[in-house]
């Protein structure tokens, strides 16, 4: 994906499994949301192909891509503000007229419990605290029926339980069937529930493996965890 001269992803390539959990690690501007805004559909890659279920996606439309079943976090949450949290996860269940009011109201309350925000249900969205409108990203995202879900940052500006909490929602996520690409700086996160990881720097894939591989490679050290990793800790 070129930006006039500015290349910022080149030479990526890389597939994501049924029921996996591929965790997008990389400084910061190493490219990571440009490359899932090329998946989804936001950006039409300059050159290269994207393929769903060995249908070729390649520039199409976002809500033509969500309705074939893969749908986007994105990092600035923006719900439906004065629409209550109920309204704005059920708006993602009747994306495109593929539910009727009755299944997709199960659908949305479905959701709303999956991921925990049943106390909010009722509440304008724009009133709810940040970690619960991290959840509502995650919910309207999910309401849609997507199998994948590419989850960008969807854990930023949370503590440690909040955390904890959202990696047990998402592995219940992942038990169900859905595979998940997962954008994180959180290091303790992306390693403890990654399947694989890819790394990425200046837009270039640098590293992909197992997660005890990609914490050892030498260039993800240098380029991304600047020195030795003692200190981390793998969940």
């Amino acid at each position: 994906m070129k930006f006039g001269a500015l290349a910022a992803v080149q030479m990526v390539s890389f597939s994501l499994n049924p029921g996996e959990i591929l965790g997008m690690i990389g400084p910061n501007g190493a490219g990571k949301t440009t490359l899932l805004n090329c998946v989804i559909g936001i950006h039409k890659p300059t050159s290269g192909k994207i393929f769903l279920n060995q249908i070729d996606i390649t520039g199409m439309k976002p809500h033509k891509i969500c309705r074939m079943g893969l749908a986007k976090t994105s990092q600035i949450m923006e719900p439906f503000m004065a629409m209550t949290v109920f309204e704005n996860v059920l708006v993602g269940a009747l994306h495109g007229g593929r539910m009727r009011m009755r299944p997709a109201t199960e659908q949305t309350e479905k959701v709303i419990e999956l991921v925990g925000l049943k106390q909010y249900a009722y509440k304008l969205s724009g009133s709810i605290p940040v970690p619960a409108r991290r959840r509502l990203e995650l919910a309207r995202a999910l309401a849609s029926g997507a199998n994948i879900l590419l989850l960008d940052e969807n854990m930023a500006g949370l503590n440690p339980h909040e955390i904890d909490e959202a990696l047990e929602i998402l592995k219940k996520i992942r038990n169900s069937g859905k595979s998940l690409i997962v954008i994180e700086h959180i290091m303790r996160v992306v390693m403890g529930i990654s399947d694989r990881i890819i790394v990425l720097n200046y837009g270039s894939k640098i590293a992909e493996g197992f997660p005890e591989e990609v914490v050892n490679d030498e260039t993800v050290i240098k380029a991304y965890l600047g020195g030795k990793l003692s200190s981390l800790k793998v969940a």
